[in-house]
């Protein structure tokens, strides 16, 4: 049965401040997402909150006598409807199979989303960004967010019969948290002393004991490494396949293919009332974008990974294609290092900024399918975005800039750079339209692209580059992982520009212990425009992502960060 509606002092019982952040949903100062999104950061059901924000007019509530969204588990739109699923089949996917150890150092999507069909997360965030519980039955965050308490859900099994318990969870914390292993975890949970802020209050219950306040404790642990294994894993998941998912992992073969198999005491139930998933069987095929295409043509796979701009703009007008889109943080960064001249100085990065002209790189790039950006690392899908205006394509302005660089420096224009990148995600199209676009504002660019490999072997070393940086669903997780310093004062490994600014660094901090939508909002803004002002990056546009399905797949929906939800996918083959 569907979640109602609950009154304000039902709400107070779950949180003391989200009776004020209804009363601002209501007035219209707040947007539904915003709503769901802290809302369920401070403890309220995904269900409750989305019933809460309804569709209502501002101002008004939904009947409490009524439906106000779906019930917990239960999916809307696509296969949603009572008999219409069917269980059973193979489903066929391309993808790179790449070399797996131990999850937590996961750095790829592709080896995670074999990994995440075997081993779920303790938090979900799904394809309209927001963030809810998964192996969590909820969460409470204190009133400062420096102390919270997760619940886990009783009686999920792994798939060696182990029960789940707050023991896994510690053992998880200390593998993140150890430097040895490599996670990048490590960074994002940088507001924990170690271990020395995780503490098992009872066998389902852990509580996290922050150093500084930060609201992104939820989005953090569904960071595609915090994959929860048992607490006896050794370090080698191709070894030790051990998970509380819908799958088993029956092959892995690097380069080559995986092969997963349903299980049949998966922890969730499907609208028969029959365990999920509604498959038999995945089988992930190595193959790149271009075989990719080809083998979705003839029938070979049923969908692939992270479709290209070329993949999307040769399958979208087949009608033998279901094209899904969604908008996301994913973006390509035209970054510079600010320890390398002339990029030292920011007159000379503000004038490359001034040569984009954002539209035609958008057209050229990604064929129009995405949002045009102001070059700040926010974006629009991102909780507490604030619009600003996009900034016109201006090579006077930049040459007035760098003449007046060139005058006090005494270099001579036209500054000579190399432009280094890769060719598969619109890059090597953004660079090539970069060379012309800036070309009469006083910059002579050469180019450097080259196959992805070639160019993450390097890219934080580079001193002119373009990096595609993937979606994350807080707008502060981005930041923190590449426009910070460590505790000593030294750039995150992540940060290729090296540009630490301290306005921006202590604003970030107060974003990140932020609560109140419309206040963090101002924060954030002051973020974006401090970007603009002085930051290391040009940012032209946000992307769309496309998930293209064969028709006989049905409820597998685009993910901004292209994770593969399978569990409640199914196969119709008279589609």
């Amino acid at each position: 049965m569907a979640k109602k509606f609950i009154s304000k002092d039902e709400m107070y019982d779950v949180h003391s401040r989200i009776p004020d952040l209804y009363t601002s949903f209501q007035e219209g100062k707040l947007s539904r997402r915003r709503f769901i999104r802290v809302a369920t950061l401070l403890g309220m059901s995904a269900a409750v909150a989305s019933a809460c924000g309804g569709n209502n007019q501002a101002g008004t509530e939904p009947d409490a006598d009524t439906d106000g969204g779906a019930a917990e588990g239960e999916t809307e739109g696509e296969g949603a409807v009572a008999g219409a699923i069917k269980r059973g089949g193979i489903l066929t996917l391309g993808t790179s199979i790449q070399l797996l150890d131990h999850p937590a150092r996961l750095s790829w999507v592709e080896g995670a989303n074999v990994v995440r069909q075997v081993a779920e997360y303790l938090t979900f965030t799904d394809e309209e960004n927001i963030t809810t519980p998964y192996l969590l039955d909820r969460w409470e965050a204190n009133d400062d967010v420096t102390e919270w308490t997760l619940y886990l859900k009783e009686g999920i099994l792994f798939n060696n019969g182990q029960a789940l318990t707050a023991d896994d969870v510690m053992f998880n914390f200390g593998q993140w948290l150890d430097p040895e292993i490599g996670s990048s975890m490590l960074g994002l949970l940088s507001y924990l002393d170690g271990m020395n802020s995780v503490e098992k209050v009872d066998d389902y219950t852990i509580k996290l004991n922050l150093t500084t306040p930060n609201i992104g404790v939820p989005e953090n642990l569904f960071h595609y490494p915090a994959v929860i294994v048992p607490r006896d894993f050794e370090g080698d998941f191709i070894q030790q396949p051990v998970g509380t998912g819908p799958f088993t992992l029956e092959e892995y073969a690097d380069g080559e293919r995986a092969i997963l198999k349903a299980r049949t005491d998966y922890w969730q139930m499907g609208e028969d009332g029959n365990p999920l998933p509604y498959i038999d069987e995945i089988q992930y095929i190595n193959l790149d974008k271009d075989a990719s295409v080809a083998a979705i043509q003839s029938g070979q796979i049923d969908s692939f990974y992270q479709p290209l701009p070329a993949n999307w703009q040769a399958l979208s007008a087949n009608p033998d294609m279901e094209v899904k889109d969604v908008s996301t943080a994913q973006n390509i960064v035209l970054r510079c290092r600010v320890d390398v001249e002339p990029w030292d100085d920011v007159r000379v990065m503000n004038a490359l900024k001034m040569c984009q002209d954002r539209a035609q790189i958008l057209q050229l790039a990604y064929f129009n399918e995405g949002d045009l950006s102001s070059d700040a690392h926010i974006a629009p899908i991102h909780p507490a975005f604030v619009e600003r205006p996009i900034p016109e394509y201006d090579p006077d302005g930049a040459r007035a800039l760098l003449e007046e660089w060139a005058a006090d420096t005494g270099n001579e224009l036209p500054i000579r750079a190399t432009v280094a990148t890769k060719n598969d995600e619109g890059e090597a199209e953004f660079a090539q339209a970069l060379v012309e676009m800036a070309a009469p504002a006083g910059f002579a660019f050469e180019l450097d692209i080259t196959q992805p490999d070639g160019y993450w072997e390097r890219w934080t070393e580079v001193p002119l580059g373009i990096t595609a940086w993937t979606h994350r669903p807080l707008d502060t997780m981005v930041l923190a992982l590449a426009y910070t310093a460590d505790a000593d004062g030294n750039p995150v490994p992540w940060n290729e520009t090296r540009w630490v600014d301290d306005e921006f660094v202590e604003t970030l901090k107060i974003a990140e212990a932020t609560i109140d939508p419309t206040e963090r909002s101002e924060h954030i803004g002051k973020l974006m425009d401090i970007f603009q002002e002085r930051g290391p990056i040009g940012v032209s546009f946000y992307k769309k992502q496309w998930r293209i399905n064969r028709p006989r797949v049905k409820n597998f929906v685009a993910h901004p960060t292209s994770y593969d939800f399978l569990t409640e996918v199914w196969i119709d083959d008279e589609a």
